[in-house]
């Protein structure tokens, strides 16, 4: 491997490799091969979950980089970072000073994936059906601030908002608000399964096992215009059960590429070994790894027990014996690179301290040891996630304050319990669904929240965030955004744990893989191609 150190400016989502890939010059696909490229992010469809393609559903990372190389979406975020550009739309913008009149033209020729022509009308109904559904995965929250959709034609939209909101654009770039075809989607009902239909630059075809998606396989739409460069003609996207197995997968070369995700062994083997012809790219990454509480379940209800979990956990010990240089210690919701972020809870709980958290207990009149279950997913977020919970049981038991309980369990049943609210603290990951810091705060804190968070703080909902998306330059909205954090670090209804950085492995004979995931973690197929083997 051929290593390359970067200096990396503080920008968001930039992609910045480390480790640059060593193939031949060209990018384009050869013949009719398929790049195939491997993943553990999993996803079912279930009773409490039966449509887990559908844009007015999806809302897991998984999910949307299936749709985000289907769905079209009238902005997308640029390679690199930045302000979103227009996709489907030739122009969108603002036509008022307050940011609540914001327009679109759609390009001229647009075109479903089958041949018919997309339109405003389009548009218009798959936002307002997004909002009709209102689906319990609360992606539709994302819409909030829509009040109306006009068309005028064929190729011009109008959003009508309720209130000021500069992340509106970004908003746009999401798969909740892609485009799709009437004739395809009810308006009234989601589509159960695995089909997907639309104007993005692929289409599908998923191999469905026990209910459970295997292998997406990827060909290029020709009647696909955007401003994406589609580099090849077929990608294969296959979905393993562990990293081992798909680490296997490349070491074989039945696979190309693998992403998301692998292991801190095979990122520290692969950092190490300087002979195979499979490099790794690292980049840095907006994931997030917190706890959430159930403000409303017993063992977590008193705002001194979570103060004191805050207080006790070590966050440089679990990053280092867990994840080493894959992840840095968080100290807010919103990640270190990010304008606006604070580090709202050292500046509240300073270093881990067994004697404050003891006097925060007493003070509340808490009898101690405190009897908690940490709750986790086993198959979710990586092989490491057990690691750490088992540290986190650790630290809170060797303060004596605590007797921790940790139990794990399958996506599947974990996200639907956790919905529910059968929790007192349960761990999760998020990638945003756009670059701002806004969405570490809005998904968690205000209405129709993504984790059905039964916290509410007036002064976060009704003033800081309406407050915050009032400010078109976003350092503006700073002031407002580091309040929020400082309030959930005093009352702790999250408490964020690290922030990951992201890594792809691929054979040397594949160009692009350094583009083909986004801080957000975004799959970015269309920049993979045929290279030559160096």
């Amino acid at each position: 491997m051929n290593r390359k150190t970067l200096v990396l400016p503080a920008v968001m989502g930039l992609l910045a490799p480390v480790l640059a890939a060593c193939g031949g010059s060209g990018g384009g696909a050869q013949g009719d091969d398929a790049i195939v490229v491997g993943t553990t992010d999993r996803f079912a469809a279930s009773k409490e979950a039966p449509a887990p393609l559908d844009p007015a559903y999806a809302y897991d990372n998984a999910p949307w980089n299936v749709l985000r190389q289907t769905i079209q979406t009238l902005m997308t975020m640029p390679d690199g970072g930045g302000d979103p550009e227009p996709e489907a739309a030739e122009k969108c913008g603002f036509t008022d000073t307050g940011s609540e009149r914001y327009a679109c033209t759609l390009r001229e020729g647009l075109k479903f994936a089958n041949g018919d022509p997309v339109t405003a009308s389009d548009v218009k109904f798959s936002i307002d059906r997004a909002l009709r559904l209102k689906a319990d995965s609360g992606v539709f929250a994302l819409l909030s601030t829509i009040d109306t959709v006009e068309t005028r034609g064929d190729r011009e939209v109008i959003f009508h908002l309720k209130t000021a909101d500069a992340t509106f654009p970004f908003k746009l770039s999401t798969p909740v608000a892609g485009i799709v075809n009437p004739d395809d989607y009810d308006k009234n009902r989601l589509r159960d399964g695995f089909s997907v239909d639309g104007s993005g630059p692929y289409t599908l075809d998923a191999k469905v096992k026990n209910d459970e998606i295997v292998k997406a396989v990827f060909t290029k739409n020709p009647h696909y215009k955007g401003q994406l460069d589609v580099k090849n003609d077929k990608v294969e996207l296959r979905y393993f059960g562990s990293s081992s197995a798909m680490g296997t997968a490349l070491q074989k070369g039945d696979i190309s590429m693998m992403a998301r995700t692998m292991s801190p062994e095979q990122i520290k083997k692969l950092q190490n070994d300087k002979s195979t012809d499979i490099n790794l790219i690292e980049q840095p990454g907006l994931e997030i790894r917190y706890l959430g509480f159930n403000t409303n379940a017993p063992q977590v209800k008193t705002r001194a027990v979570r103060q004191a979990v805050a207080q006790v956990i070590n966050r440089g010990e679990i990053v280092s014996k867990v994840y080493g240089t894959g992840a840095d210690p968080l100290y807010s919701m919103v990640p270190a690179s990010l304008t606006g972020h604070s580090n709202s809870f050292f500046n509240e709980y300073g270093n881990p301290s067994t004697d404050k958290a003891a006097a925060l207990l007493a003070k509340a009149n808490i009898t101690t040891p405190v009897k908690v279950t940490l709750h986790y997913t086993t198959d979710h977020y990586g092989p490491a996630t057990k690691d750490e919970f088992e540290l986190l049981q650790k630290q809170l038991n060797d303060s004596g304050l605590f007797d921790a309980d940790i139990k794990g369990e399958k996506w599947t049943t974990y996200r639907p319990k956790e919905q529910k609210g059968e929790y007192g603290i349960f761990g999760m990951g998020w990638f945003p669904d756009f670059p701002d810091a806004d969405n570490y705060l809005a998904p968690f804190l205000d209405k129709n929240n993504t984790i059905n968070s039964p916290y509410v703080n007036k002064e976060i909902r009704d003033d800081l965030i309406p407050q915050s998306r009032r400010e078109a330059d976003r350092l503006s909205a700073s002031k407002s955004i580091e309040e929020i954090q400082t309030i959930v670090a005093q009352d702790v209804p999250l408490l964020p744990v690290w922030q990951g950085n992201q890594y792809v492995a691929a054979r040397s004979d594949i160009t692009g893989a350094e583009r083909a995931l986004n801080s957000s973690a975004t799959l970015q197929l269309w920049e993979l191609g045929h290279g030559v083997r160096s």
